[in-house]
């Protein structure tokens, strides 16, 4: 009984914790998620993640983009998948999916974004960073003096200049004319939009180890000179060159805040290894949404309190406690879901419900388990004890055998970007692994309780565990 009371202590302390983080109050700093990999990104609430079908946004699928005959890279679209998911974490957009639909596709699911057609942008750009040596080009001087005063700038160089696809050099359609790259974006330690001190976006940048001594070694040669600064033959700015710069510096130009968020995300992520090219872009209303959000949170409640009737009037007593149990089972489940976080959908919604009632199904077992030992004459501590012990091993199999089930579907619903089934598979899972816990311990442990305490008489009553 004195371990039973440090279980139950420990319970008591778990729920007080899970209460807390489940309601709708300011968390500490280290409890909230940062919107990016960046450690000077803004944190977010504390709060349940909604997938596409339920919060709204826009749907993306991508294609590699190569010249006829030419096969796709060994490992590059995986690479791809990568970069495009860092650079949907760099714009901070939450739960965010990507997966990879065949050999040369991938789904990107964009729930809440703002800018839909931007964010887009920086995952499709190839990313590819040159900076520019214009010396001896008087196109060059005449064209890009400053894109920050001439916003048109880019543009026009733009038309009469082209990223080579076989080296890293920008050239114009004159074969005389060609731009000298000096260094690409691989010098580049990171990258984050940032304002000066005229409320103006620009781009901080800071440099490796070797590139702080390359761009040292550059400038320290051509003060007084422009260095122009191109983004996959878009030219981002055209600075003078006025001092020494070892390992950090600013992009300047005429950037709205999501367009310096955009580069410098494309910036710190680095270059795709193929071209990617949208196919096809769905948005997604967040009224439907909200819609789909409600019935499921009806569905649930009619399903819970249909499951504690069923309880009560069968067990009695015991029901009680099992529902308690299944309640602070439902409160583990949404700390869980916002802790890891889990992204809810649809379906990660149905499969929250469905584990409720299998999370009942272990106490039915218990429950028919302990009756059959107070019909064979046991004393009711002892049928309690035994019922849960010997319908463990039936709990332990279905519920192994319901998270093998859950780990296919995961595989499925990764292996041919089955998104949909994969939120079915993570809510069932975790439902399931909870639920062991749910009846074998927390029940349990109420049992005992009920035991050691005057309520035994009560226990004790073969009208009131419905024997």
């Amino acid at each position: 009984m004195r371990n039973n009371t440090v279980t139950l202590v420990i319970i008591l302390l778990l729920v007080l914790a899970a209460v807390y983080i489940v309601l709708p109050v300011d968390h500490p700093s280290w409890l909230e998620r940062s919107r990016s990999t960046d450690p000077n990104a803004q944190r977010e609430p504390l709060d349940l993640k909604l997938g596409l079908d339920l919060r709204g946004g826009t749907q993306v699928l991508l294609q590699t983009k190569l010249p006829e005959g030419q096969a796709i890279p060994d490992g590059a679209i995986n690479a791809a998948k990568a970069i495009v998911e860092s650079r949907v974490n760099g714009l901070g957009v939450s739960e965010a999916v990507v997966q990879v639909q065949g050999t040369n596709r991938l789904i990107v699911e964009l729930p809440g974004v703002n800018n839909p057609d931007q964010a887009v942008e920086t995952l499709r750009s190839t990313g590819q960073l040159e900076f520019i040596d214009p010396e001896g080009m008087q196109m060059v001087k005449d064209m890009i003096l400053n894109t920050t005063n001439r916003p048109t700038a880019a543009k026009d160089l733009q038309k009469s200049a082209a990223i080579s696809n076989t080296t890293p050099s920008l050239s114009n359609p004159y074969p005389d004319k060609v731009f000298k790259t000096v260094m690409t974006g691989d010098i580049l330690r990171s990258a984050i939009a940032t304002q000066d001190q005229y409320n103006q976006w620009q781009i901080n940048f800071e440099l490796t180890g070797d590139g702080s001594t390359k761009f040292g070694t550059y400038t320290k040669e051509h003060i007084g000179k422009q260095l122009v600064i191109v983004l996959d033959g878009r030219v981002l700015s055209a600075p003078s060159i006025n001092a020494v710069i070892t390992d950090r510096g600013q992009i300047s130009g005429s950037f709205t805040r999501d367009e310096a968020e955009s580069l410098a995300v494309q910036m710190r992520y680095g270059s795709l290894p193929v071209p990617l090219e949208v196919i096809d872009k769905r948005t997604i209303g967040a009224s439907l949404g909200q819609d789909s959000l409600d019935r499921s949170f009806r569905a649930g409640i009619i399903g819970l309190v249909a499951v504690i009737i069923f309880m009560l009037v069968l067990y009695r007593l015991p029901g009680v406690l099992a529902c308690v149990a299944l309640l602070i089972y439902i409160l583990f489940n949404l700390t869980i879901f916002k802790l890891i976080p889990v992204t809810l959908s649809l379906p990660g919604l149905a499969g929250f419900i469905l584990s409720i009632g299998i999370a009942v199904d272990a106490n039915i077992l218990i429950f028919e388990r302990m009756k059959e030992e107070l019909r064979a004459g046991r004393p009711l501590h002892s049928a309690i004890e035994a019922g849960f012990t010997r319908a463990w091993p039936a709990i332990f199999d279905s519920n192994v055998s319901t998270i093998i089930t859950c780990i296919v579907l995961f595989w499925f619903g990764s292996t041919f970007g089955a998104s949909i089934v994969k939120g079915f598979a993570i809510t069932l899972a975790i439902g399931v692994m909870l639920s062991m816990f749910s009846a074998v311990v927390i029940t349990r442990a109420f049992m005992r309780a009920f035991l050691s305490s005057n309520a035994r008489t009560l226990l004790e009553s073969r009208s009131m565990i419905g024997h």
